[in-house]
């Protein structure tokens, strides 16, 4: 069977590989994305992409993918996973309301309160028609990603 992306790897890419692996310390898909690198290589051991699957225990789809990637887009691209073209969910939140957000957080909290609670401020962007619906775990991870500290004033 003609394979259609033949991997050939030079002596320097080989011995980054084979670094990767006996080090160890790289995350598993990495690893594993090496270890197939070098077995279907054609001018090593020449694995078909089965016994590769099977020995690695992947998918075929898997082998022939890292097999694409590098000879399109190289070692780098093969090593890593490959990125999606579009999110499958949109954010909740994009700039303006994340705007919106640290904004409700920075003024006075509602009356009777001593301070915001993610709780409160997921209410809040839902009664200003920011957003139909939020959690409260979107708020805080929103907040912690835009370095907010829940205390606007000064702290200096």
């Amino acid at each position: 069977m003609n394979k259609r992306y033949v991997v050939r790897l030079t002596r320097e890419e080989r011995e980054q590989l084979e670094g990767l692996v006996a080090k160890g310390k790289a995350a598993a898909y990495r690893i594993r994305h090496a270890h197939i690198l070098l077995a279907v290589d054609a001018d090593g051991p020449n694995w078909t992409d089965t016994q590769a699957a099977e020995a690695f225990r992947c998918h075929g789809n898997t082998v022939v993918n890292i097999r694409c990637r590098f000879v399109e887009q190289g070692l780098g691209a093969a090593l890593e996973r490959k990125k999606q073209d579009c999110p499958s969910r949109p954010p909740v939140l994009d700039g303006e309301g994340e705007a919106r957000l640290i904004a409700v957080a920075c003024g006075r909290p509602p009356a009777g309160r001593a301070k915001w609670t993610m709780q409160l401020l997921a209410d809040a962007l839902v009664a200003l028609n920011v957003v139909e619906s939020i959690s409260p775990k979107t708020v805080e991870r929103t907040l912690k990603k835009t370095s907010f500290g829940r205390t606007c004033g000064s702290t200096g």
